[in-house]
């Protein structure tokens, strides 16, 4: 069969290879900033990528925190190319405009894909990786409000059961061995993958793994409302992460410790807009409906060991809203803690 998979099983399989596909351009790519440890505040890093502003912290040696804060940018670089949904040579692209036909994909794309699909399972309907069909009809910076009879034949081509992966085994060559190709195909041509809402999450973990080798003592990896911890502050202390106030977002309402593990907060503020109707309308999709979700949540904080379990489940809590997110949370034991907030900023944790 002269499918995909066949004009792509020769493509590279891992970061370090993947320097023979076009690179593509990542917006402000070269913008990085770097700090210097001073007066108790550990040094860091800011820099742009997956359309946040990124934020590495660590208390250590001078050299080892430079040398990872580099190390994060690069790596943050090669995930953005993997799993972009607008850079026209990411896999993900490369399988939304596939058309039916298997794609090889980098397996750590694979990896992500295998995880996210357990998270649109659980989901209750909420989360689902296959709304780009759907995402694609709005325009949040233009405030585009999406046509209803173009979301409804969208909306037919949104179900996460769609997503087919496998592993072709690897092949002898003479002495040596590939190590075999990660496949992924849509089964509905019109399908298309969106993993925006759980990879910073797999991102977060994978940093934090990362970094852990250069022995620091304590380490923040923060993804624009993503944040995941290992170790303390030379206190001893646990980080704070700020829970923020929905009526205004640049406020916050409360905070909470985190030492060891992921703090993620999902907002209907995140991205929104008043229509010509005087409706506001926010990101977070009802996937069976293309429409904003109707919930009586603003925003979400959820804590949990792993930064992809509280990623997994941020966007499905939001959009079930209180009583019915807080019965997923009792349900979950990877999750430690969630809080949910009003819109009149009235905080209700799922464990009192």
């Amino acid at each position: 069969m002269n499918s995909a998979a066949d004009r792509n099983a020769g493509e590279p399989k891992g970061i370090a290879s993947a320097g023979n596909r076009p690179l593509d351009p990542i917006p402000d790519e070269s913008f990085a900033q770097f700090r210097e440890a001073a007066d108790g505040k550990p040094a860091g890093v800011r820099f742009l990528a997956f359309n946040t502003v990124v934020d590495v912290e660590a208390y250590g040696e001078p050299e080892a925190c430079k040398a990872a804060f580099l190390e994060a940018i690069r790596l943050c670089r090669s995930y953005e190319r993997l799993f972009s949904r607008t850079l026209p040579h990411s896999d993900i692209s490369r399988i939304n405009g596939a058309a039916g036909q298997p794609v090889a994909v980098d397996p750590l794309t694979y990896d992500l894909v295998s995880k996210a699909l357990r998270y649109c399972e659980q989901g209750e309907g909420a989360f689902d990786i296959t709304v780009g069909p759907l995402v694609r009809l709005w325009d949040f910076h233009a405030g585009k409000v999406a046509d209803p009879k173009a979301l409804a034949e969208a909306a037919k081509h949104v179900n996460w059961r769609n997503v087919e992966l496998w592993q072709e085994p690897a092949a002898e060559q003479g002495e040596k061995a590939d190590s075999g190709t990660c496949l992924v195909r849509m089964a509905d041509p019109q399908a298309m993958l969106d993993v925006g809402g759980i990879a910073k999450g797999w991102i977060a973990d994978a940093l934090v793994e990362a970094l852990e080798p250069y022995g620091f003592d304590g380490l923040i990896v923060n993804l624009g409302g993503n944040v995941a911890v290992h170790g303390s502050k030379p206190s001893g202390e646990p980080w704070r992460v700020g829970v923020r106030d929905p009526r205004n977002p640049e406020q916050l309402i409360g905070a909470v410790p985190l030492a060891n593990g992921s703090a993620v907060t999902s907002g209907i503020y995140e991205r929104t807009f008043t229509g010509s109707d005087d409706r506001t309308y926010h990101h977070i999709l009802n996937p069976r409906t293309g429409m904003p979700a109707d919930t009586d949540v603003a925003g979400v904080t959820l804590l949990a060991e792993r930064s992809i379990d509280a990623e997994g489940f941020s966007t499905t809590l939001l959009a079930l809203g209180t009583e019915r997110g807080i019965a997923l949370v009792h349900r979950h034991p990877e999750i430690d803690q969630a809080f949910f907030v009003d819109r009149d900023g009235l905080i209700t944790p799922a464990w009192s």
